[in-house]
């Protein structure tokens, strides 16, 4: 489902590091939306293309501070430890001097977003600089980081960095998904294809995560090993009857509907996307109408997580629909921040980050496309 995704960045890579042309891109998109598996793909494929240049992979969430991305690229790189304004004036003379493209790639981008985005700033420049030989990829969940954080680099001749978005994946891609992992195993069919489908409806309409979607299938497998083990352990009865029907050696609907159950709630979503491809699912359309009802109620600009996910779960269960608890709520937001619906300001607890509407209301309402259901939801409001 991400072939588009991954003929962009192999063609971004073969530009600029065979090409020998400095330049940065930006990778967003929600968590499971496949880009570090995309990304980590093409490089193994470009594997020989890439063999005259310098490849940096590094993680932003291991960094104990955003400044400690410098020493850390300056290590790999060979250059003596070196810290503060020395240690990155040393990086720059040392990245636009002669010598290799070297391929920087740093994954949880955000992770370095700092007071005045001097970090930021720094390494989307870099590529920007007379004789420069860096080639940036910078991936993270926010659509709009650069908007946000690095705005002034649209001021620059060369302009700021190529952005590539990852949506959620649909059901079809989820399917999809689950169906090729499937086909590596051999034998018979271990799930059954209506359970499969129902997993990947589900899940497309929460939040289309393939990580998600692929742990409620294997933890289904597990249930169905476990019944399987304690049959086998039951002695049969006096004249060889055995002591239960025999238990279902495939994973069947019962089976991902109580793993489901455990994921989302004790009821489940029965719609994922409609006829007519709506743009949200439908557990982000409800909380997205919950904040619409919330914030008019309130008249503030923003709310705490927490009054959120009581005011959706209120709207839940007037409208008998299956409410995701806390936790699933804040994965929600943050689906919500990557298409640069909502912004998050995170807190120590998570039930007192703050969210607000970065569109106007109008705006999304119309975006919603779903008159009929974020119609009656705003019309009978909060209690």
């Amino acid at each position: 489902g991400r072939e588009k995704e991954t003929g962009i960045i192999r063609q971004f890579l073969r530009d600029h590091v065979g090409g020998r042309r400095p330049g940065s891109l930006y990778i967003s998109g929600a968590p499971g939306t496949g880009k570090t598996a995309c990304l980590s793909r093409v490089l193994l494929d470009c594997k020989d293309e890439l063999a005259g240049s310098k490849t940096i992979v590094l993680n932003c969430m291991a960094l104990r501070s955003p400044q400690g991305v410098f020493p850390a690229v300056g290590q790999q790189l060979g250059l003596p430890a070196a810290t503060g304004r020395e240690g990155v004036r040393r990086l720059e003379k040392q990245l636009t001097a002669r010598g290799p493209i070297v391929l920087l790639v740093l994954d949880e981008l955000d992770q370095l977003e700092s007071k005045g985005q001097d970090v930021l700033y720094t390494l989307f420049e870099w590529p920007l600089l007379p004789g420069s030989r860096l080639v940036l990829v910078g991936l993270a969940n926010a659509l709009d980081l650069t908007d946000r954080s690095l705005a002034r680099l649209g001021a620059h001749p060369a302009g700021g960095p190529r952005l590539l978005h990852f949506p959620p994946y649909t059901r079809e891609q989820l399917s999809a998904i689950l169906q090729e992992r499937l086909g590596q195993v051999a034998g018979d069919t271990v799930l059954d294809a209506a359970a499969l489908q129902f997993c990947a409806r589900k899940v497309s309409a929460v939040s289309g995560d393939a990580r998600k979607a692929l742990d409620v299938c294997r933890r289904a497998v597990e249930v169905v090993e476990l019944e399987v083990r304690s049959q086998t352990l039951l002695k049969p009865l006096p004249g060889g009857d055995s002591p239960a029907s025999p238990v279902p050696k495939r994973v069947g609907l019962p089976h991902v509907s109580r793993v489901l159950s455990e994921v989302f709630g004790d009821r489940l979503v029965a719609g994922g996307r409609g006829p007519r491809g709506d743009t949200f699912p439908l557990q982000q359309k409800v909380l997205l109408c919950s904040l619409l009802l919330l914030l008019r109620r309130l008249r503030a600009r923003e709310v705490t997580l927490g009054k959120l996910h009581d005011a959706y779960s209120q709207v839940c269960r007037r409208r008998q629909l299956p409410a995701v608890d806390q936790a699933e709520c804040l994965s929600l937001v943050t689906l919500l921040e990557s298409r640069g619906v909502l912004e998050l300001k995170k807190a120590k607890e998570a039930r007192l980050a703050k969210v607000s509407l970065k569109l106007e209301e109008a705006a999304v309402e119309h975006a919603l496309q779903d008159a009929v259901l974020v119609g009656s939801i705003l019309t009978q409001g909060l209690c």
